[in-house]
């Protein structure tokens, strides 16, 4: 078996159904299989595999495991001599699968590689590689930052823009498109389980640069990732504060508790911050400020999490008790 597919469905079996029926009608010469784990959403995934696509390999979990231990779960069931890690919410736009296979086979010391993603309009999905988190780049990261600097080594993106077709080495590869070799994926520790969701795939890019292998950038590889319809339907604030708490195990992780510490303050400046300008513009304009409602629950939640993150955890307890793990990094 030369590669297996392995996609982890929350809630997203429509889009699964799209991203399947693109793997097989763009993948040629390849001995692949399909893995696909259900993170006890139950939404009639297995039903819909099973009548249409009966080839696909199906693991229906009873608890949300979360997106690394649900891939680590997967890939003990799998075969491929290489791996591909792919979001539900993505469809291959061309042979995509095919370049990055090759590309695997005979790029020096390569860890992981990953594919030029695409939003649902067509523009570049500037997230499909990044730098690895700094309090620095974590507190200057925005929208308006990366297309004013999309150069810049902050965003570690600048590959995204240049002109040459060939591959490029970066520092990390996002989770929703990664492929390695077997091997290599072992020989990291499979993706760590110290995460729910988020930064699982920072982790493991990191553990690659680490231990001597390279990240690449395939431009030819192309995906459209149509992005977030999994948390989407979660609660908006729990997926933000998530983002944040997953940077924080990051950053402890690699830089020391100080590290992570500093991090939770700027953050918790960061909010302040936002929040206050938020009112200000607020009363500028007269308005109800019903058009900035949305950035102050996320930067209320995001201040919430920053002042008692503990807290926040034991609330959404019952919900990442499936990970352990993550649990246990409570303090």
């Amino acid at each position: 078996m030369d590669l297996s597919i392995i996609i982890v469905n929350w809630n997203s079996k429509d889009y699964l159904r799209r991203c399947i029926a693109s793997i097989l009608a763009e993948t040629v010469g390849i001995d692949f299989e399909i893995l696909v784990i259900d993170s006890a959403s139950y939404d009639g995934c297995g039903t819909m595999l099973r009548e249409e696509y009966p080839q696909v390999r199906f693991i229906q979990s009873d608890v949300n495991l979360g997106f690394a231990k649900a891939n680590n779960v997967a890939f003990r069931a799998s075969r491929g001599t290489a791996v591909l890690f792919l979001n539900p919410d993505t469809e291959l736009v061309g042979p995509a699968i095919n370049v990055l296979f090759a590309r695997l086979r005979f790029l020096p010391a390569a860890g992981a590689v990953g594919c030029k993603l695409l939003n649902s309009d067509g523009t570049v999905q500037t997230s499909c590689i990044q730098s690895i988190p700094t309090i620095l780049n974590q507190l200057l990261d925005s929208e308006a930052s990366r297309t004013r600097w999309p150069e810049s080594p902050l965003w570690g993106m600048a590959p995204l823009f240049a002109t040459l077709p060939e591959p490029a080495e970066v520092e990390a590869i996002t989770g929703a498109c990664l492929m390695l070799n077997r091997k290599v994926f072992e020989n990291l520790g499979l993706f760590s389980e110290d995460y729910f969701m988020y930064a699982e795939d920072l982790d493991l890019s990191h553990k690659a640069r680490q231990a001597g292998y390279r990240n690449y950038y395939v431009p030819l590889a192309t995906v459209t990732h149509h992005g977030g319809s999994s948390t989407q339907k979660a609660f908006n604030s729990f997926s933000i504060v998530m983002t944040r708490e997953a940077i924080w195990r990051f950053l402890r992780k690699t830089r020391g508790a100080l590290y992570c510490s500093t991090y939770r303050i700027v953050m918790f400046a960061s909010a302040l911050g936002r929040l206050l300008l938020l009112s200000l513009a607020s009363m500028i304009s007269r308005g109800d400020g019903s058009s900035n409602a949305s950035s102050r629950r996320k930067w209320l939640a995001i201040l919430s999490w920053s002042i008692n993150r503990e807290g926040w955890l034991r609330r959404h307890g019952p919900l990442l008790s499936a990970s352990p793990n993550f649990l246990s990094q409570e303090t």
